[in-house]
């Protein structure tokens, strides 16, 4: 399944289209995106499911992220729409529903300026140590964003941490 992230602007607000898998592989490009776009002060970020075929862990992470930024920023929302009831049961089964607006339905993404950066595929994949620190990094904002999946994804942080320690070590 080809998977790719579309994004786009409309006034105020980001808009992300995830098309086929959201996972490690696009994760680490959406985190420098969004990070940029925070940068440039945007503050609504709108995540369109309506494609998704599927979310790991490290692409929710990144996700909550985003929203944790704008919320220690004091300003902004991430909402998602279109989300399916399997995406509701992953974003809800880490409690993500407390820090996301989630709807089934919604706007479709409205014609949009297209932006340069694409947050997945023509850019080349990142290099191993950054995808492992963009995990690494997905993985806390889960535990920061519902304390009770730290039980859950223990075993992961752990691992990444490790594997960050031997790559910096080699180095």
């Amino acid at each position: 399944m080809q998977s790719s992230i579309l994004v786009g602007v409309n006034g105020p607000a980001v808009w992300v289209r995830v098309e086929g898998k959201g996972n490690f592989l696009n994760s680490g490009n959406l985190k420098e995106f969004a990070q940029e776009m925070v940068n440039r002060g945007y503050r609504e970020f709108v995540f369109d499911l309506k494609h998704c075929a599927m979310m790991d862990s490290t692409f929710m992470g990144t996700m909550a992220a985003v929203a944790l930024r704008l919320k220690e920023l004091g300003q902004g929302h991430l909402h998602v729409v279109h989300c399916g009831e399997r995406s509701r049961e992953l974003l809800s089964g880490l409690g993500l529903d407390q820090i996301f607006d989630i709807h089934s339905n919604g706007a479709t993404a409205p014609k949009c300026q297209e932006m340069k950066e694409k947050a997945a595929g023509a850019v080349a994949d990142v290099q191993k140590k950054e995808r492992t620190e963009t995990m690494l990094e997905a993985h806390e904002a889960l535990c920061e964003a519902a304390p009770e999946n730290l039980s859950r994804f223990k075993d992961v942080l752990d691992y990444l941490k490790q594997d960050l320690h031997q790559t910096t070590a080699r180095k």
